[in-house]
């Protein structure tokens, strides 16, 4: 890609940012659709990789520059087939391959090359061994650095390329562990995964519910700021706020709960449903847990 054409991209991209969407699936699609048309027209893939010995190591013997490009731009077509993977991808002596399919794809995310180039190194990092888990904690440690639109659609094709990962239940993330300090609020059996580590600004936690299960009603007290901010990431869900209708979700959906109202959430009678939950910062804030959600009023809901 030329240098005119990273510019292209790369204002394209803060124009797009400019518009001001709010969701990040609209952002994701946008880009997506841009940036798929360039890398068609000016980079080489689809990519032929072969691996073959050589003595200690594997190489990688690549054929896709001189596929695409081998009559226009021969020199770039050699160093991209026989340097750049023939050569530095196959230096394992110095550095693992998985490591340099974590430093790619975080190269790319960072410079919002969210698009065919980062879906086939997103593939190449599940081949050299960077596990789901392990990604999804790259790409929330990205997020912070690169910028959330940036993240957001990097898990979008990063589900795409682990979704027949190993993980029961969960998405991204994985299912987690027993819910149990949390049952009692709890009509049914979910599971917790802390996302966040202690001392972050955000406490951010995963979800998941099994079929049925639904938390208590309860509210996030806050005397200023507060709330929090859910993020559905797999399977069918509802949230309903007292005196209003519930809401279905879905993965991709994100919900705002305000500081100060009373709600629940939990998954649909048929499927397992799982949430991002982001805790707001605020002032005097606190949890309060109120009565369960009755059998008859969840068995009235409705697709």
């Amino acid at each position: 890609m030329t240098a005119r054409h990273q510019r292209f991209l790369s204002s394209s991209y803060h124009h797009f940012e400019r518009r001001g969407w709010d969701t990040a699936s609209e952002k994701w699609g946008m880009s997506r659709r841009i940036s798929h048309d360039l890398w068609r027209t000016f980079l080489p893939y689809p990519f032929f990789i072969q691996y073959v010995s050589r003595k200690d190591y594997a190489m990688v013997k690549q054929t896709a520059g001189r596929t695409i490009l081998g009559n226009f731009a021969p020199k770039f077509a050699a160093l991209n087939d026989d340097v750049l993977f023939g050569e530095v991808w196959s230096r394992e002596e110095k550095l693992s391959r998985k490591l340099r399919s974590i430093i790619t794809v975080s190269a790319l995310i960072g410079k919002g090359m969210t698009d065919a180039s980062l879906a086939y190194h997103l593939k190449e990092a599940k081949k050299n061994g960077v596990t789901q888990e392990e990604m999804a904690e790259l790409l929330t440690h990205i997020a912070f650095y690169a910028g959330w639109p940036n993240a957001w659609a990097a898990f979008h094709l990063a589900m795409e390329v682990y979704e027949d990962g190993d993980a029961e239940h969960g998405g991204l993330f994985g299912q987690g562990e027993p819910n149990t300090a949390y049952a009692k609020y709890f009509t049914g059996d979910s599971y917790l995964k802390v996302i966040s580590k202690a001392g972050d600004p955000l406490t951010i936690c995963q979800v998941t519910f099994e079929p049925g299960c639904r938390n208590h009603w309860h509210i996030h007290h806050a005397k200023s700021g507060g709330g929090q901010v859910l993020i559905c990431v797999d399977g069918e869900g509802w949230y309903q706020e007292e005196g209003k209708e519930a809401q279905s979700l879905k993965a991709g959906d994100i919900v705002e709960i305000p500081a100060n109202v009373k709600h629940w959430h939990g998954a649909k009678k048929e499927s397992w449903f799982s949430h991002l939950a982001f805790e707001i910062p605020g002032t005097d804030l606190s949890n309060e847990w109120c009565e369960e959600v009755s059998a008859a009023a969840y068995d009235a809901l409705t697709r």
